[in-house]
């Protein structure tokens, strides 16, 4: 196994420390970077398109099979249910307006960038990232969980009928974690593809980020810095 370690030249200094199986080496140039980057976000943007459509109509469709269920189910308790899912489906679908995923804003933003500049795509890129974790944040299960919890409470103490509340709550809570965990996490995964790492050649030490790239018969580990 050979060693070796080219230098590329741009604005964020980077090297390669590959490992040769038996191909020559990967190589992370400039415009590779940003393809990756490119790639990372489009994705993103696809999913979030389809995971924004998908939860809209879920959302759509129970606002309207409650309208109906409160006005005309045979049950007092089915009515009663009804109209506490009509403010919950009411306020999810609000959200789901109001609150739009960062993906497609971000690909439209880098798509209308200057392609060379990878240290403004990076930032992009992190600042989805971040984006994304704090969505599957505690912070952001607290609306849900507020909600829940009153719906829960109306059923259980308003109505008298406890175990209805905790169902309803239960299931509100499942659904509320289920979009949480089916939003993109394309950004994430990119950015988490880089480790901080400390190098030391001799007398020159650098400190920067390291990734394993993968190929057919290759297996390259880059270093930026």
């Amino acid at each position: 196994m050979s060693l070796l370690l080219p230098f590329l030249r741009r604005p964020a200094a980077a090297c390669l420390l590959a490992l040769l199986l038996p191909l020559p080496a990967l190589a992370q140039s400039p415009d590779a970077e940003w393809q990756a980057y490119e790639a990372a976000l489009a994705d993103g943007a696809r999913h979030a398109n389809t995971w924004q459509v998908g939860w809209t109509t879920f959302y759509a469709g129970s606002l309207a099979l409650n309208a109906w269920q409160a006005s005309e189910a045979s049950d007092r308790d089915d009515r009663y249910d009804a109209r506490v899912g009509v403010v919950k489906s009411a306020l999810a679908l609000g959200g789901m307006f109001l609150d739009r995923q960062p993906h497609p804003a971000a690909l439209r933003e880098l798509e209308a960038a200057e392609r060379g500049d990878i240290e403004g795509a990076r930032a992009l890129l992190e600042s989805v990232a971040a984006e994304e974790r704090r969505r599957r944040s505690l912070e952001a299960r607290l609306g849900s969980l507020a909600i829940n919890t009153a719906a829960g409470l109306l059923i259980a103490v308003g109505d008298g009928r406890e175990r209805d509340g905790a169902i309803n709550f239960a299931t509100g809570m499942l659904i509320s974690e289920l979009q949480l965990q089916t939003q993109p996490r394309q950004a994430t995964a990119a950015v988490n593809r880089f480790q901080p790492v400390r190098v030391s050649l001799g007398d020159l030490q650098l400190e920067g980020e390291v990734a394993l790239l993968v190929a057919p018969n290759q297996l390259g580990v880059a270093l930026r810095y």
